[in-house]
């Protein structure tokens, strides 16, 4: 294969991953059907450290009451279960790498 011809099967091969992966769901599948899941992800995709349920909570808009807090503790525990997120401290999450 001469040297233009692989140049010319590498640009095809790009532009066929390129447009494959812009098809590609922007939230994992098997996500809960929940709207706040999908907030929750974007929370920590925009995070530089572990965060606790009343700081995403906060970052939600959600009102500061025991039971958002405890709910979206609670989200966040099923993440950890679905292996989205992981625990570092009791209470303190951050997504899995």
């Amino acid at each position: 294969m001469g040297g233009r011809d692989h140049l010319e099967h590498l640009a095809i091969t790009r532009k066929t991953v390129t447009g494959l992966a812009d098809r590609l769901p922007a939230a994992p599948p098997d996500l809960p059907e929940h709207p706040d899941y999908p907030r929750i992800l974007a929370v920590f995709n925009d995070a530089t450290g572990p965060l606790r349920a009343r700081e995403v909570c906060e970052a939600l808009d959600h009102e500061l009451l025991l039971k958002n807090i405890e709910g979206t503790r609670a989200k966040l525990k099923r993440l950890v279960k679905l292996d989205i997120l992981t625990e570092v401290d009791a209470g303190s999450f951050t997504r899995k790498q």
